[in-house]
């Protein structure tokens, strides 16, 4: 659809603040928001821009991003790129390019990848459903702490969009249900265009297959009751300017069902063409209309809920919020990580204990030896992952159990971590004991450098972690981090001893001393 800009504003930004921008690669359109971070990290979006390239009318029907289609992409980034340019926003550090379910489905994903860069010096991140699972909380986030009164109790947030209908379940404000369906408006219309369906059956075969979403997402969300639900998307955000006084010039909107049922009525008695003219859309947004709006009915209906809440937000703001972070996701996502890991650990009956002190003292040890690994606060997050689940493995067998613990985070549902980060927290788990990272090691040897080191700096922190509660009493809770020359001292109070600490650290201290050129030593003092 169609977007204004926010703001005329065109500034290079005061030593107080930076100008950042990203960009949305969707299923119909390729989005920009440009804005400006102050220097407590408010965002404040100066402009907005959109461009409709359908690449999922491509890829939900063949599998493969058609040739004309990347070059209509590439020709929509490069008009991008000139109008970052007006705000010198230039650097890497200051650009952020996603691409969702159209890109990561298609088959030449790789090939569109490169094109891209290769033409226009865009570095685009395929976003996985945990990524935009993360960033989708983050958006709503801001618009349920400045409105407590439906933040209490069970909020269901759900968008549709093109390619898949993202869903994630609050309760006061705490994630405990996250998921994708792939089952969006576009891929649902082009699929049965693909198999030339009569149009005078295609809303009852669509209104079939958004009641079998609707079933799973009951099933899935069980008997507990839902408050209310937060709705997203272009689709929705279109339904109230048309049906609500004053349109979406508030960040939550009031929808009411039976109004929005009328209006849905209407969009099906319209041909794409109509609606094109009608309210300003591309074609893509025309054919995908409908669909959306039928299936926030249909959820509505069947949850019993006589109002929507829409909120207006998008995946491009949660985009720069994140960006707004700096790379340390900050205590609100980092806790929805850790309770995914900790009801991950409890299901493998690990050792709560002993796993959550190991996970202490290595998030302890990372900011006390930040001058040493220079690695980013979400790599911490990563590490304490690894260390809640780095025993997992033993539900399977204690023979190699390390690399079972891999294979088990690798292949958990977390919310928000990413696959990247995923494998990452899986590879630190895998050599938190035995053998040093190896260029034939499954997965190690398909990484490049800096990931690799990042990977045994990490293995090697965790290693000393578990050394310093070998007796699995949770006896050591501080210690002081002196470089000596060649060695790092870590100086035990109150423990007086160490020596079964101090024979692990024999053991499994290699890895720490030959990423890190040091030798740790532990001393007990007063």
């Amino acid at each position: 659809m169609p977007e204004k800009s926010k703001s005329s504003v065109r500034q290079a930004g005061s030593s107080r603040t930076r100008l950042v921008a990203v960009i949305d690669i969707g299923a119909t359109s390729v989005r920009m928001a440009i804005g400006e971070i102050s220097r407590n990290g408010d965002v404040r979006v100066l402009e907005t821009l959109a461009q409709p390239v359908c690449l999922g009318m491509d890829s939900f029907v063949t599998g493969r991003i058609d040739r004309k289609t990347i070059n209509d992409c590439i020709a929509a980034l490069k008009v991008y790129r000139s109008k970052l340019a007006e705000y010198k926003i230039v650097r890497p550090d200051q650009i952020r390019v996603v691409a969702t379910s159209a890109v990561r489905e298609a088959k030449n994903r790789m090939e569109f990848v490169d094109r891209v860069f290769t033409l226009t010096n865009f570095e685009i991140e395929p976003f996985d459903e945990a990524e935009v699972h993360r960033v989708t909380f983050l958006g709503v986030l801001g618009i349920l702490e400045k409105h407590p009164e439906i933040a209490e109790g069970s909020t269901c947030v759900i968008e549709i969009g093109g390619g898949s209908t993202e869903c994630l379940v609050l309760r006061d404000q705490d994630v405990v249900f996250a998921r994708t369906f792939r089952l969006g408006a576009l891929r649902l219309r082009r699929t049965l265009d693909a198999y030339r369906t009569p149009s005078g059956q295609v809303r009852e075969i669509m209104e079939s297959q958004v009641d079998q979403l609707v079933s799973v997402l009951r099933k899935e969300i069980g008997d507990a009751p839902i408050d209310r639900f937060l709705v997203m998307g272009g689709d929705v955000r279109l339904a109230i300017n048309v049906l609500t006084e004053g349109g979406m010039k508030r960040d939550v909107a009031t929808l009411n069902l039976t109004v929005l049922e009328s209006f849905v009525d209407e969009i099906w008695s319209r041909s794409p063409d109509e609606l094109v003219s009608r309210y300003r859309l591309s074609i893509a947004d025309a054919e995908s209309l409908g669909p959306a709006l039928l299936a926030y009915a249909n959820i509505a209906r069947e949850f019993k809920q006589a109002n929507l809440l829409v909120a207006n937000t998008n995946l491009r703001d949660g985009l720069m919020k994140e960006m707004a972070l700096n790379g340390d996701w900050g205590a609100a996502i980092g806790d929805q990580i850790i309770r995914s890991a900790l009801a991950i650990a409890q299901k493998y009956e690990v050792d709560m204990a002993h796993a959550k002190h190991v996970a202490k003292l290595a998030e302890k040890l990372f900011e006390m030896l930040a001058a040493e690994h220079h690695l980013s606060q979400s790599r911490q997050m990563v590490l304490k992952v690894a260390a809640l689940l780095h025993e997992t493995g033993l539900f399977v067998s204690h023979r190699s159990y390390h690399k079972h613990s891999m294979y088990i985070i690798r292949n958990s549902e977390f919310f928000g971590l990413g696959a990247r980060n995923l494998q990452f927290a899986s590879m630190v788990a895998r050599y938190h004991r035995r053998a040093s990272p190896q260029p034939q090691h499954d997965g190690y040897s398909n990484m490049n450098r800096k990931d690799r080191v990042t990977i045994a700096k990490l293995a090697g922190i965790l290693r000393v972690a578990k050394a310093l509660d070998a007796s699995r009493q949770q006896r050591i809770h501080d210690f002081v981090i002196e470089r000596v020359g060649s060695k790092i001292v870590l100086t035990i109070p109150n423990v007086s001893d160490i020596a079964l600490e101090q024979l692990e650290l024999r053991l499994q201290g290699g890895l720490f001393e030959d990423v890190f050129g040091l030798q740790v030593v532990l001393r007990s003092g007063p």
